[in-house]
Formats: structure tokens, C-alpha cells, sequence
């Protein structure tokens, strides 16, 4: 597990993150998940667009370069949708919805992987 933090305000994004760089845990994803608390969250790596067919709670998505920089966000992204290819995308970031607007996350904010 990681902990992520927005260096451009120093708030913290989640201090439980895990990560899923197999394709099989890619694909797994959240989909058997009841839901994700505070703190919780989940990065996939290489990874520039998402679903979330069979998910049983909507998340927020934060899309990364390959430095971590914030290339676009999607809040309450709900069940059963899929986003875009996010050009130049290398990670994503799935979050409990909210956390997007609580730590202030914009396109251009340096994150922190710690």
C-alpha cells in the first residue's frame, strides 16, 4: 500500500492506496469491492481509461502522466459507464467519490506517491 498526497496543497489524497499492475488485478479492479472509505483507493498501472461494469458503488477517477502530474479527473463517475482514452495517461487513480473536491485536485497538481 502507498500513500498519495497532492503536493500542489499538500492534502492528502489517500493513505491506503493499493496498486494493480497485473492484468488480471486491472481488470479486478474495485469489482468486488461493497465500497471504499476514506483514505482507500485504488492506482492502475499502465492505465489511461477505466470502467466499471459489475461495480457496486460509483468512484472518483484521477488520470496521471507518467511524473504523476493530474491530466484530467472525472468526479461520481457512476456504475456501468467506461471514460475516454485519456492521451498520455499512464496511471489511474480510483478514489471514493468526493476526494476529488476534498483535497482540490485539478489538471496540472503534482501528486505525490509516497
Amino acid at each position: 500500500m502507498m500513500r498519495i498526497i497532492n503536493g500542489a496543497n499538500e492534502k492528502i489524497i489517500g493513505a491506503n492506496i493499493k496498486i494493480a499492475q497485473t492484468f488480471f488485478a486491472r481488470l479486478k479492479g474495485l469489482m468486488f469491492q461493497k465500497s471504499l472509505m476514506d483514505g482507500e483507493g485504488l492506482l492502475l498501472c499502465p492505465c489511461n481509461m477505466i470502467h466499471t461494469f459489475g461495480m457496486k458503488f460509483p468512484i472518483d477517477v484521477v488520470f496521471l502522466s507518467k511524473k504523476y502530474v493530474v491530466l484530467e479527473t472525472v468526479e461520481n463517475l457512476k456504475q456501468n459507464k467506461a471514460t475516454s482514452m485519456i492521451k498520455g495517461a499512464a496511471y489511474t487513480l480510483e478514489l471514493p467519490v468526493g476526494i476529488i473536491k476534498k483535497a482540490n485536485i485539478n489538471k496540472g497538481d503534482q501528486i505525490v506517491v509516497c
